[in-house]
Protein backbone atom coordinates (compact mmCIF):
# COMPACT_ATOMS: atom_id res chain seq x y z
CA UNK A 1 0.00 0.00 0.00
CA UNK A 2 0.84 3.02 -0.55
CA UNK A 3 0.48 5.94 2.10
CA UNK A 4 0.42 9.91 1.30
CA UNK A 5 0.19 12.63 3.65
CA UNK A 6 -1.78 15.74 3.05
CA UNK A 7 0.14 19.07 4.00
CA UNK A 8 -1.57 22.28 5.10
CA UNK A 9 0.94 25.43 5.85
CA UNK A 10 3.59 22.52 6.54
CA UNK A 11 1.63 20.51 9.36
CA UNK A 12 0.40 16.82 7.99
CA UNK A 13 -3.70 16.86 8.54
CA UNK A 14 -4.30 13.51 7.39
CA UNK A 15 -2.84 10.28 5.83
CA UNK A 16 -4.80 8.57 3.15
CA UNK A 17 -4.07 4.93 1.81
CA UNK A 18 -4.10 3.72 -1.39
CA UNK A 19 -3.91 0.46 -3.69
CA UNK A 20 0.11 0.41 -5.04
CA UNK A 21 -1.43 0.10 -8.89
CA UNK A 22 -2.59 3.53 -8.19
CA UNK A 23 1.41 5.12 -8.54
CA UNK A 24 2.46 2.31 -11.05
CA UNK A 25 3.53 3.72 -14.49
CA UNK A 26 3.09 1.37 -17.90
CA UNK A 27 6.42 0.19 -16.73
CA UNK A 28 5.32 -1.32 -13.63
CA UNK A 29 7.43 1.40 -11.95
CA UNK A 30 6.23 3.35 -8.95
CA UNK A 31 5.60 7.42 -9.65
CA UNK A 32 4.83 9.28 -6.78
CA UNK A 33 3.14 12.12 -9.07
CA UNK A 34 0.66 9.27 -10.32
CA UNK A 35 -0.44 9.06 -6.53
CA UNK A 36 -0.45 12.97 -6.44
CA UNK A 37 -3.08 13.54 -9.53
CA UNK A 38 -5.22 10.22 -8.18
CA UNK A 39 -5.59 12.00 -4.56
CA UNK A 40 -6.49 15.80 -6.43
CA UNK A 41 -8.42 14.07 -9.07
CA UNK A 42 -10.38 12.21 -6.34
CA UNK A 43 -11.15 15.50 -3.98
CA UNK A 44 -11.51 17.62 -7.18
CA UNK A 45 -8.70 20.23 -5.25
CA UNK A 46 -5.10 20.88 -5.73
CA UNK A 47 -3.85 20.41 -2.24
CA UNK A 48 -0.69 19.28 -1.29
CA UNK A 49 0.02 15.52 -0.97
CA UNK A 50 3.30 14.06 -0.39
CA UNK A 51 4.10 10.27 0.03
CA UNK A 52 5.01 8.83 2.84
CA UNK A 53 6.86 5.66 3.60
CA UNK A 54 5.38 3.27 6.23
CA UNK A 55 8.74 1.68 6.73
CA UNK A 56 10.42 4.90 7.02
CA UNK A 57 11.99 4.24 3.74
CA UNK A 58 12.48 8.05 2.47
CA UNK A 59 11.44 11.66 4.16
CA UNK A 60 13.14 10.32 7.63
CA UNK A 61 9.94 9.28 9.27
CA UNK A 62 6.46 8.05 8.71
CA UNK A 63 4.04 11.37 8.41
CA UNK A 64 1.81 11.57 11.21
CA UNK A 65 -0.76 13.79 12.13
CA UNK A 66 0.18 17.25 12.99
CA UNK A 67 3.74 16.48 12.03
CA UNK A 68 5.92 18.92 9.76
CA UNK A 69 6.84 18.20 6.55
CA UNK A 70 9.92 20.11 5.97
CA UNK A 71 10.65 21.10 2.00
CA UNK A 72 14.11 21.82 2.28
CA UNK A 73 14.75 18.43 4.57
CA UNK A 74 12.14 16.59 2.12
CA UNK A 75 11.12 15.32 5.49
CA UNK A 76 8.77 14.31 8.27
CA UNK A 77 9.10 15.07 11.80
CA UNK A 78 7.02 15.23 15.00
CA UNK A 79 5.86 18.17 16.70
CA UNK A 80 8.95 19.30 19.38
CA UNK A 81 7.96 17.19 22.91
CA UNK A 82 9.44 20.01 25.20
CA UNK A 83 10.93 23.62 24.47
CA UNK A 84 14.53 22.52 25.06
CA UNK A 85 14.46 19.45 22.69
CA UNK A 86 16.33 20.19 19.62
CA UNK A 87 15.51 18.50 16.25
CA UNK A 88 18.65 16.42 15.00
CA UNK A 89 19.35 17.18 11.51
CA UNK A 90 20.42 14.16 10.45
CA UNK A 91 17.97 11.65 11.07
CA UNK A 92 14.79 14.74 11.75
CA UNK A 93 14.22 13.38 15.59
CA UNK A 94 13.71 15.63 18.54
CA UNK A 95 16.79 14.93 21.26
CA UNK A 96 16.95 15.54 24.76
CA UNK A 97 19.63 18.22 26.10
CA UNK A 98 20.47 15.19 28.58
CA UNK A 99 20.46 11.69 26.88
CA UNK A 100 18.26 9.07 28.01
CA UNK A 101 19.65 6.86 30.34
CA UNK A 102 21.11 3.66 29.29
CA UNK A 103 20.06 1.22 32.62
CA UNK A 104 17.22 -0.46 32.63
CA UNK A 105 15.04 2.11 34.22
CA UNK A 106 11.91 3.90 33.27
CA UNK A 107 11.99 7.18 32.82
CA UNK A 108 9.85 10.28 31.77
CA UNK A 109 11.32 14.05 30.73
CA UNK A 110 11.34 16.70 33.61
CA UNK A 111 11.40 20.19 31.58
CA UNK A 112 11.97 22.18 34.64
CA UNK A 113 14.99 20.32 35.94
CA UNK A 114 15.82 19.25 31.85
CA UNK A 115 16.62 15.76 32.84
CA UNK A 116 14.95 12.50 33.36
CA UNK A 117 13.52 11.45 36.38
CA UNK A 118 13.19 7.36 37.20
CA UNK A 119 9.61 6.38 37.49
CA UNK A 120 8.53 4.25 40.51
CA UNK A 121 7.11 0.61 39.69
CA UNK A 122 3.86 0.04 39.43
CA UNK A 123 3.65 3.80 37.76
Amino acid sequence: MAHFAKIENGIVVTVEVLNNEVILDENNVEQESLGLTFLQNHYKDTAVWVQTSYNNNFRKNYAGMGYTYDETRDAFYAPQPFPSWTLNETTCHWEAPTPYPDDDGRYTWDEDTLSWIEQEEGI
